[in-house]
């Protein structure tokens, strides 16, 4: 691997000069057609020959040990291999074999539904069968606390900012809002249920998992396995789909590995959908306390931010509530900090747009409040409170489109139109509009990538994952802009832990991080084929199959009597010191709310968003609109809801977990990609989009509701019957 390249300073737009057209079109994904006819095979689609399958024991109890395992009943069952759990493999009835085989998780218990335990078998069937014959016997600890206000409570002091005199502020301040407003817990449910195909060959692991960042993943595997990484592999060519839960490995992961080794067989453990929401990850149910005071003319004096989130004892991760409230609006005085409740739920963590996806309902619904109460219309105080320099680093920004985006927005959506609070009918319904702020921070993680040049086309190789955002196409349009070349000319490789590193899927850095490094390896190419011709690299013009530069011309194909090989690998630089990155945008929203039923339904939605080079406008768009529905979501239907004894999540699939149907989303859903450069993001100026359509669309929709109906909501979701509740508090 040759020396990284680190951004230290502004790039020059280079793909706005190879004049291929690739860049920025809606191309179709090359992979859509497989998908669409179901020839994509995905993680739980693979059987090797010999493969049998492995079904998850979980725990009965909130918290505890166990103390032993009986698997007496379930020898019974023809085809039953084995049970593994703890530090040992039990018995093996087919080979009459004990060996030592450490499973994960251990044998402590700090949730129900944590996995404790694998069953084997021949058949699934057989295999599920024997996992509720399995007795588990335990030292339980009784009184474990599972609500949020019950367990310990500490602070996070990584997440405390302190800045002035926020008190006083607010004291001398014309216009106040202090308000409480809390979210629900969140799962990311994605399409394609966790699954891990485990087989060894030769003593290595070959793992086909859905997970999210192979490169990461295949040293954490190597870890809990006590073998080093070049003894793993991972494929995970298609993903439906993770928003955070497939970010690292999970329970089925290693318990396939370490029974397929045992048994020297390959172990296919594919989670079902209830175990999928209440043993994977969730999103913590949040409460916020939003403190801001403005001046007579609408300039923030004050902000306060505090929040309490949840997760297990011992846990590293909480989820970051405030991140946008650091840096979309400037005050002099503020105060941000967060405690942690450790209860005994379902472990949180990341959740697509972890921090601004419910952070900025409390906020965005905030600056709506202030707004009213200072007689201000909601765009113009936030244009007025657009901040000159990051509050709480003092870095600049990067490109950042949040004024052009609120103005364009304002005026695509006819917010000159917006009705008085309360004052359009259209029969039972009431009819109003809102807005919010979009921001979304922009990352660069360390990247690689290889393209190799041949005369039949070029060829993009990293362990880069799909998981349904349009890596395939990218990264095949970005080394088809650089290289001259139709997009049917470039094939692309992705998501075997063999290749080159890339970022992986998450945090909205997938497309712009190992997008770069497929930049970079590109360029390499182009500065070979420069020197071949006999000009300067940036004289260089490749296209339709010739190459030229300097006044002189070749065929590309008389340039490669080899083909050309370059890695390239990326990783941030002096610009990530001296200058902040975000996406910008805003959201505008107008719903209908039965004054019969309190249903609320959203009729339009717009966002308008900066999300500097689009680099294809098609995937972008898809990203987009799929954020605005989870918003919507958010907002108005998605809940996880608690066993109030035991902690057990009980709305365990989409039954009973709500999230928003067709007839929940307007057909009238519009996205706007403001043209835009950032130059001090990536080489190829980019940032992320899916998770900046999710920060403040389910604010939109409920200040919109305010304008509808004079309702102030401040639990989300607002359900039906919280808005009758409002009217008939008289709120």
């Amino acid at each position: 691997m040759s020396e990284a390249f680190k951004m230290d300073e502004a790039q020059p737009r280079l793909l706005d000069e190879t004049g291929q057209g690739l860049i920025g079109e809606p191309l179709d994904r090359p992979e859509g057609r497989l998908k669409v006819t179901g020839q994509a095979r995905y993680s739980a689609e693979y059987a090797p020959e010999r493969m049998v399958h492995g079904v998850l024991v979980r725990a009965t109890i909130t918290r505890g040990r166990v103390t032993g395992f009986d698997d007496s009943a379930a020898q019974a069952l023809p085809g039953y291999l084995g049970l593994f759990h703890g530090p040992r493999f039990i018995r093996n009835p087919a080979q009459g074999m004990a060996d030592e085989a450490p499973c994960q998780p251990g044998e402590s218990i700090d949730y129900h539904g944590q996995p404790v335990a694998l069953v084997v078998a021949e058949s699934f069937e057989t295999a599920r069968d024997a996992a509720a014959r399995i007795v588990v016997h335990y030292d339980e600890a009784p009184g474990a606390p599972v609500a949020p206000d019950t367990g310990e409570i500490e602070e996070n002091e990584k997440r405390k900012s302190v800045q002035g005199d926020l008190e006083a502020a607010m004291a001398g301040a014309a216009a106040v809002v202090d308000a409480e407003y809390t979210t629900a817990g969140h799962a990311a449910a994605a399409m394609e249920p966790h699954a891990a195909i485990a087989e060894w060959r030769d003593g290595r692991l070959l793992m086909h998992g859905s997970l999210q960042m192979i490169r990461f993943n295949k040293n954490e595997l190597a870890d809990a396995l006590g073998v080093s990484p070049e003894a793993v592999r991972i494929l995970a060519p298609y993903v439906g789909g993770g928003f955070g839960s497939k970010l690292g490995i999970s329970s089925e992961h290693v318990s396939a590995a370490l029974a397929a080794r045992a048994l020297e067989r390959p172990v296919r453990v594919v989670m079902s959908r209830q175990t999928v929401f209440d043993a994977v990850l969730r999103r913590t149910e949040t409460w916020q306390r939003l403190r801001l005071g403005a001046d007579k003319d609408g300039r923030l004096t004050a902000i306060g931010h505090e929040d309490r989130v949840s997760n297990l004892e011992g846990e590293g991760f909480a989820e970051p509530v405030s991140a946008a409230t650091r840096f979309l609006y400037s005050a002099p005085n503020r105060l941000i900090r967060q405690h942690i409740s450790r209860n005994h739920r379902t472990p949180s963590g990341s959740v697509r747009a972890p921090g601004e996806a419910v952070g900025m309902f409390a906020l965005e619904t905030a600056m709506d409040e202030l707004a009213e109460k200072l007689g201000l219309d909601p765009v113009e105080l936030r244009l007025r409170n657009i901040p000159e320099r990051h509050p709480v680093t003092g870095q600049a920004y990067t490109a950042r489109a949040l004024a052009e985006s609120l103005r364009e927005g304002a005026k695509r959506f006819g917010w000159d139109q917006r009705p008085e609070t309360g004052s359009r009918r259209e029969g039972e319904w009431l009819i109003g509009m809102g807005m919010a702020g979009a921001g979304r921070s922009n990352m660069l993680v360390p990247s690689a990538a290889r393209v190799t040049l041949s005369r039949d086309g070029a060829l993009v190789e990293t362990d880069m994952t799909d998981i349904g955002t349009g890596s395939y196409a990218i990264l095949g349009q970005i080394a088809g802009e650089m290289l001259g070349l139709p997009i049917d000319k470039v094939a692309v490789h992705l998501a075997d832990s063999d290749l080159p590193g890339a970022s992986g899927s998450g945090g909205s850095f997938g497309a712009s991080s190992s997008g770069s490094s497929v930049f970079l390896a590109a360029r390499k190419i182009r500065e070979i084929l420069a020197q071949r011709l006999g000009c300067k690299p940036e004289e260089l013009k490749v296209s339709g199959g010739e190459v030229s530069g300097g006044g002189t011309r070749a065929k590309l194909a008389d340039l490669l009597p080899e083909p050309i090989s370059a890695e390239a690998k990326i990783e941030k630089g002096k610009t990530a010191e001296s200058h902040f990155s975000a996406g910008f945008g805003a959201h505008f929203v107008e719903v209908a709310v039965s004054e019969v039923s309190g249903e609320i339904r959203v009729r339009r939605m717009l966002g308008v968003f900066g999300i500097g080079r689009v680099l294809n406008e098609k995937t972008a768009r898809s990203q987009a609109v799929g954020g605005m529905v989870w918003g919507v979501g958010s907002a108005l239907h998605e809940e996880l809801g608690h066993d109030p004894r035991t902690g057990h999540i009980v709305t365990r699939d989409l039954a009973n977990y709500h999230i928003p149907a067709h007839a929940d989303i307007p057909r009238d859903m519009e996205v706007v990609f403001l043209p835009e450069r950032d130059d001090q993001a990536n080489p190829i100026q980019s940032k992320g989009i899916g998770e900046l359509g999710i920060s403040g669309s389910g604010a939109a929709v409920i200040n919109a509701v305010h304008n509808a109906t004079g309702l102030r909501l401040r639990h989300f979701p607002a359900t039906p019957d919280k808005v009758l509740a409002g009217w008939a508090d008289g709120r």
